[in-house]
């Protein structure tokens, strides 16, 4: 393997890692109170739990894809899903810096992965 397919296989591992991190500590820590101290319509009370995770989803999946795209797909395969899971990462990481206001490591992890994304495109495209 050359040096930008392990980057994104690094990237792809980082954000998997983080997906199932984050699911876990969700479903431990925020999920709980917000049902049981907020009054909800049994409808939006069900949804809560699948509409937090959608992110967990998107970043376990954006980093499955990295890993299976490196492994299998040609050139232009791999940069389309690198730009693709790059900003969905990035999105991710500058929500999470802006939202706890860098207290939180989420957003290192996922700058990390970007970081990773990066340098493979750089790699490809040079």
């Amino acid at each position: 393997m050359t040096s930008y397919e392990w980057a994104f296989v690094a990237a792809g591992c980082v954000g998997c890692f983080v997906a199932v991190f984050h699911g876990v500590i969700m479903q431990k820590k925020m999920i709980p109170p917000i049902l049981s101290t907020i009054r909800l319509p049994e409808t939006t009370h069900r949804l809560v739990p699948f509409l937090l995770h959608f992110s967990t989803l998107c970043w376990f999946l954006g980093g499955a894809a990295l890993i299976a795209v490196t492994l299998y797909a040609s050139s232009l395969v791999i940069l389309t899903t690198a730009a693709f899971v790059g900003a969905f990462y990035t999105f991710g990481a500058v929500g999470n810096f802006w939202g706890t206001r860098g207290k939180h490591p989420g957003w290192m992890l996922l700058a990390v992965a970007v970081t990773l994304i990066a340098y493979g495109v750089s790699q490809i495209v040079s």
